[in-house]
């Protein structure tokens, strides 16, 4: 209750604020309008009482046509009307209010002379005219700023459900990757159940480090760099124990690295990747590097593996690749880079996360 309470507090407000502004704009403007009529038509010289009394009908006769003129466009749903149907609409209306307007000139100026006055023709219709485009211009002043109201409105909602679709994805790709994880990682601890029970265990004892790790950052979308770091190590030495010599791997890491924030499991989950599609299936087996750098103030990133990468099968190479391109693109979106591509007897695989002062998410 407490927060519904609170959303129709700020709506109230918001509302109250909107209402302020347009009584703002009515009164300043058609007094504005006024005293241009004054100044354009030299009549500043010989403002007398009956002047002043003219020009003060003028004033609240046009705020009061044009605010009855705008209670007509709300309640008969003009503003959400087509195009086609709302520019005839808007210059007829004019029109009667320009009519209007005029009528009630004469009955001012009538009235502080204290006669009716004669009534001319070609004048009324020059008069009435004028005030049709000064009523039409007033109309494309309120239409316009209720268009520009609903577009920013309209962004507003796209984004809100852009952003919301961004995080329902993120967390369907995050509860894939965390079985997914769990899937290969006791695939390699039962590899070694039967050749070496101590080291099963001591894989096990790593395995139960690496998912407290991972469990802690369960709920967040980025995690620091050394944080993820951390694990990777961590899992690199897991299957050092499966792989033993046949795993090597070396890191050359920059120091300014750990100012960044990485997508979580993202480089853990790149280089399980490059083991299990690349130096897993190679008789020697073969090695594993981490570098990561600085470049125009972006964070970049390089895991380069022995193997093989057939740009044909991509699907065979695992939801690693596949998920990580995803993620990438939802939390940065073109600000961020990859690209997976072969180098000799290596597989290279290039990262580029943005800096963290410029990314939009």
């Amino acid at each position: 209750m407490h927060g519904w309470g609170l959303v129709a507090f700020k709506t109230q407000l918001r509302h109250l604020k909107k209402k302020q502004l347009y009584w703002v704009c009515q009164v300043g403007g058609w007094a504005f309008y006024i005293l241009l009529q004054t100044i354009f038509f030299g009549l500043t010289d010989n403002i007398n009482w009956k002047a002043f009394i003219n020009f003060f009908g003028w004033f609240v006769s046009l705020i009061l046509i044009t605010h009855c003129f705008r209670l007509i466009i709300i309640s008969s749903g003009l503003l959400k009307a087509k195009l086609f149907l709302q520019i005839p609409t808007v210059i007829f209306s004019s029109m009667v209010l320009a009519i209007v307007f005029h009528f009630v000139q004469y009955l001012i100026a009538s009235a502080t002379n204290g006669v009716f006055l004669p009534i001319s023709l070609l004048p009324a219709i020059q008069n009435i005219l004028n005030f049709t485009f000064v009523f039409f211009f007033w109309s494309l002043i309120y239409f316009s700023f209720h268009f520009i109201e609903n577009y920013k409105l309209a962004e507003i909602s796209n984004l809100r459900y852009k952003a919301s679709m961004n995080e329902i994805e993120l967390n369907k790709l995050k509860s894939q990757l965390n079985p997914h994880f769990m899937f290969n990682a006791m695939n390699s601890i039962r590899a070694l159940v039967d050749e070496d029970p101590g080291k099963a265990k001591e894989a096990i004892t790593m395995l139960s480090n690496i998912l407290r790790n991972t469990l802690m950052m369960e709920k967040n979308k980025l995690i620091n760099f050394d944080e993820e770091l951390k694990i990777v190590k961590d899992y690199l030495d897991l299957e050092h124990i499966r792989f033993e010599e046949r795993l090597q791997y070396n890191f050359d890491i920059s120091p300014e690295s750990n100012n960044y924030k990485v997508p979580t499991l993202m480089i853990q989950t790149l280089v399980e990747n490059g083991i299990k599609h690349g130096i897993s299936k190679l008789a020697g087996g073969g090695k594993i590097f981490l570098k990561s750098e600085i470049r125009a103030g972006n964070l970049f990133i390089e895991i380069k593996n022995s193997g093989k990468f057939d740009e044909s099968h991509i699907p065979e190479t695992g939801f690693g690749l596949k998920s990580t391109k995803q993620r990438l693109e939802l939390l940065f979106g073109d600000k961020s880079f990859f690209k997976i591509y072969n180098n000799g007897e290596y597989v290279i695989t290039e990262v580029t996360i943005p800096n963290l002062d410029k990314r939009l998410i």
